[in-house]
């Protein structure tokens, strides 16, 4: 079988395409025939080893976390799905590798994939979608009537989670380019902002949730922006975030958490045509590594980029 991998951190110079064993699943596990791939912006950092201390330093790494697939083998204890099982899933992150022709996933990091969805974009929706799930449902615990800021509303995250918040009767106010508003009041945001001319203060006490998907807010510019019983949600870690998740009630880092409860979740989202995800590009595994290395380039296109395996 086909995987992508690298052997030491560094840049897209690193990656090749290996062949390698057709993996079996051990103990709680679950052997996926890998129908689509998605590349997110984890999957860089991780690459270049700024995460070095959840990735570790095994090596050869595999690529990639997010994937859609078909359920081919089962190991002891991976009780819940059997052999032709459509599934969606993450892999753990020192165990990458959704970038291959088949891929050996924990059970507990599978669901079964929205009915009549795409596998590719199923792919899109995973780790985004239990992220922003995580946040608002899990977290926050979004209710009817609240109010959602969205820094970031129309990045990956940020999409899925103007889709959530609408889903639970939030009202959205999000933060983008401005032109992207458009885009934005489409998704259901109702009011935008330009990122680059946030002014915080204007906001003084509005929001039950400040959301920052983009990583860019400080904590005492999210304290502003909060109601007195309201909480932010980060995704993007730095020291003073990890500070301030440990030492306040008010300010949470966040990280998707494949539960049987939030995989549902998305799904049923997604049949209902609630929680949609948006392609930019779809590529063959053959040419994923030269699209890998254009994304380093240019940034994100309008949409996730899928990797399908032929």
């Amino acid at each position: 079988m086909k995987k992508i991998q690298y052997s030491r951190y560094g840049g897209t110079e690193e990656l090749r395409l290996d062949d390698v064993p057709l993996p079996e699943p051990g103990k709680g596990q679950v052997r996926v025939r890998v129908m689509a791939a998605s590349f997110n912006p984890m999957d860089a950092k991780i690459r270049r080893g700024a995460m070095k201390m959840l990735s570790g330093s095994r090596f050869p790494r595999g690529l990639g976390h997010d994937f859609a697939g078909v359920v081919e083998a089962v190991g002891p204890g991976g009780s819940g799905f059997k052999p032709s099982d459509e599934v969606i899933g993450v892999t753990s992150i020192p165990k990458a590798g959704a970038m291959a022709d088949y891929v050996v996933a924990d059970a507990q990091n599978i669901g079964i994939k929205p009915a009549g969805m795409p596998f590719e974009e199923a792919a899109a929706l995973t780790i985004v979608g239990l992220t922003a799930w995580t946040a608002l449902v899990a977290k926050a615990k979004l209710s009817e009537g609240q109010m959602v800021f969205v820094n970031g509303c129309l990045g990956a995250v940020g999409r899925s989670a103007v889709q959530i918040a609408r889903m639970c009767g939030a009202s959205v106010v999000g933060a983008c380019s401005p032109t992207d508003f458009g885009a934005a009041r489409t998704l259901g945001v109702s009011e935008t902002v330009d990122y680059r001319a946030l002014e915080v203060h204007a906001f003084a006490r509005r929001f039950d949730v400040v959301f920052d998907t983009a990583g860019a807010l400080s904590l005492r510019q999210c304290g502003v922006m909060l109601k007195p019983s309201g909480m932010s949600l980060h995704i993007v870690p730095n020291l003073a975030k990890w500070a301030g998740s440990l030492f306040s009630s008010r300010h949470h880092l966040v990280f998707g958490n494949p539960t049987p409860e939030s995989f549902a979740g998305i799904a049923e989202a997604a049949e209902r045509g609630i929680l949609v995800p948006v392609i930019g590009r779809t590529v063959p595994l053959s040419e994923a590594i030269p699209a890998i290395a254009e994304f380093a380039k240019t940034g994100s296109p309008k949409g996730k980029l899928i990797i399908a395996p032929e």
